[in-house]
């Protein structure tokens, strides 16, 4: 493998120093690879085949601050080494890296990358099929009560059920417009705000109070367990913060990956995180999985290597990516 695509927001919107994208880019060089790297607007079809305005890249030195999550880097932590029009399928491999939500922009990337001719990941096709928030519904054993709907009162009938519930609308990402609603005289209020006036469904989970302890990131590679990592809520925030410590692995991680296994790996899903709390599924993010250049700061891991190593070296990745 010589060169691999990151299709990417703008590389001057990223955040150098715990962005899990640079990491990967940063991994992909360690190894030897040439890294360019495209935002969705670049792609081109012609003649039936994708192209690619894309740029080449040289990332600079980086290394951990030290007990903290992040690394110190220079301000502009890249320099461009070429520009050129390229058909994809010239590429090893193409990650696909741009945030959720998965909207428009997002779902038009995917059919176009359905053309790539090589190695997408994850697969585009996986990302349409795998909804992020909705796929752990799919064992319903594994996850906290749930009750998804656009409808206050039968929201609010489930609150009086279970008391306490993180509500978050089912497109959402990166913690935004999550909710924390009692069962109280502010309710219908607050879901009134969450669904917009019963115009959007959300999703309303029972509120774990074992998150104090950590919510559970669970970095899955070929839907294997390689590393985990407890994040906790902010003290002036119930969302979850930035990691801060590491997690052991215990038979309820495992019995919920391997619940997960056949999904992930029937769509081609080789990158995932899952969020877990108590023991119980909340989340299995595979647009843009997170995390693990900032696990490797604070823990001194090597997850960005692991996975860009098996990404380049396993033929049988690569088959199941293709199939």
């Amino acid at each position: 493998m010589n060169s691999v695509l990151f299709v990417t927001d703008p590389l001057n919107g990223l955040q150098a120093d715990v962005d899990a994208t640079i990491g990967l880019m940063s991994a992909t060089q360690d190894l030897g690879l040439d890294v360019w790297c495209c935002e969705p607007a670049d792609l081109i079809v012609a003649n039936g085949k994708l192209h690619a305005r894309a740029q080449r890249i040289r990332l600079r030195p980086r290394h951990p601050a030290g007990g903290d999550h992040r690394w110190i880097v220079d301000s502009h932590w890249y320099d461009e080494l070429a520009v050129a029009v390229v058909e994809v399928a010239t590429f090893d491999l193409v990650q696909l890296r741009i945030d959720p939500p998965v909207d428009e922009r997002y779902l038009h990337t995917t059919y176009l990358l359905d053309l790539a001719g090589t190695p997408v990941i994850n697969r585009p096709d996986g990302i349409r099929a795998v909804h992020e928030k909705l796929i752990a519904l799919r064992f319903p054993e594994l996850c906290p009560p749930t009750y998804i709907s656009a409808d206050v009162t039968g929201l609010r009938e489930f609150l009086e059920t279970v008391g306490t519930a993180v509500v978050k609308p089912v497109d959402g990402f990166a913690g935004l417009d999550v909710w924390l609603v009692g069962n109280d005289h502010a309710a219908t209020s607050l879901l009134e705000s969450a669904t917009h006036g019963g115009r959007r469904q959300v999703i309303a989970q029972q509120y774990l109070p074992a998150v104090e302890h950590g919510n559970k990131r669970l970095f899955l590679l070929d839907a294997e367990i390689v590393g985990a990592v407890l994040r906790r809520p902010c003290a002036d925030d119930f969302r979850i913060g930035p990691p801060v410590a590491p997690a052991d692995i215990d038979d309820a991680d495992r019995a919920i990956v391997a619940a997960l296994r056949p999904h992930l790996l029937q769509h081609g899903i080789a990158i995932a995180g899952l969020d877990v709390i108590g023991g119980r599924l909340i989340e299995v993010n595979v647009t843009c999985p997170g995390g693990m250049h900032k696990t490797d700061a604070l823990l001194g891991t090597q997850l960005s290597h692991t996975i860009v190593n098996r990404l380049a070296t396993s033929s049988r990745h690569l088959e199941g990516v293709l199939a």
